[in-house]
């Protein structure tokens, strides 16, 4: 593996070697490395691009990675994966991609994922994505997550924008069953003229399960974001979605959170906030002797930690 191809796994998956345990790189468009363990196996669709990832149950203290890298210009990529996480597992599940373009073509990756996660289980799922290159070619990431989650089960999802992707549209669904909970915490930061829409719909089926849906972005020069959030209160239970977001320059932001109470004991709550960085913010860290360009780094890196 090339010093590219390192970098792109450092940036997505925090990975300077190849990881312990399970994992399944994917090199521009082709598998570039497998791994499986005892407790998690990981097989090749036989039916169109992508992967099924099978977690027996109990599985404890185990991680999965499976990094997405492209390290060509004009790569079009498409993958289905599965995730089959059984009962009573505790298990870290780290995805991304990173694009490295220095062509004048579009380099492209969609990934849909859809996890089924079993009763009493809980999973931390980390997706970071990123791009760079020198090209003039775009750089494109369109991930969907589809989650299913049996009783008492829980998932918390991170998604991380860290730079140079042109244009992204994230869908998201969940359907919840008794007792379960989603934690669902979003980062994105965009600049020049790139788009990120994200969109999340979250079915509170279960008695007594709850969803907490919150992003944090930021929007820079041109750029254009989408925020749009819908949790459905089913039954007994407690929903939340938080939009923040921080606009600058000629950027654009919309925030469309939705709630829909289909049941008496449904408790949901929607809350949306867009503004430019305080003055009083920007003085206080000038004082200490920082520039206005790095008293604004300083409040936007804080803002999405």
């Amino acid at each position: 593996m090339d010093a590219i191809k390192k970098d792109l796994l450092m940036k997505v998956a925090d990975l300077h070697e190849v990881p312990q345990g399970a994992y399944n790189i994917r090199e521009n468009g082709k598998l570039g490395g497998r791994a499986v363990t005892e407790n998690i196996n990981i097989v090749t669709k036989e039916a169109g691009p992508g992967i099924d990832i099978y977690i027996k149950d109990g599985t404890k203290k185990e991680s999965l990675h499976i990094p997405v890298i492209i390290s060509e210009t004009g790569v079009s990529d498409l993958v289905y994966n599965d995730f089959y996480v059984g009962e009573n597992c505790d298990v870290v599940i780290v995805a991304g991609c990173g694009i490295h373009n220095t062509g004048d073509e579009k380099s492209e990756h969609d990934g849909i994922h859809t996890f089924h996660v079993g009763k009493n289980s809980r999973v931390k799922y980390v997706e970071k994505h990123y791009g760079d290159g020198v090209g003039s070619g775009d750089n494109v990431m369109n991930p969907t997550t589809v989650i299913y989650m049996e009783e008492d089960s829980y998932l918390e999802m991170e998604t991380v924008q860290i730079k140079g992707i042109t244009s992204t549209d994230r869908k998201t669904s969940a359907v919840l069953k008794d007792g379960a909970v989603l934690e669902v915490h979003e980062k994105i930061m965009t600049n020049g003229t790139q788009f990120a829409k994200t969109d999340f719909v979250v079915d509170l089926d279960g008695e007594n399960c709850s969803a907490n849906v919150v992003s944090r972005s930021v929007a820079k020069d041109k750029s254009f974001q989408e925020f749009v959030s819908e949790i459905k209160g089913n039954n007994r239970c407690t929903g939340h979605t938080e939009c923040d977001a921080i606009i600058m320059d000629d950027a654009r932001v919309v925030a469309v959170p939705k709630l829909e109470a289909a049941h008496v004991d449904a408790s949901l709550i929607h809350e949306a906030a867009i503004g430019k960085i305080a003055g009083e913010q920007l003085t206080k860290l000038m004082t200490l002797g920082l520039t206005e360009a790095e008293a604004e780094e300083h409040i936007i890196k804080g803002f999405l930690k």
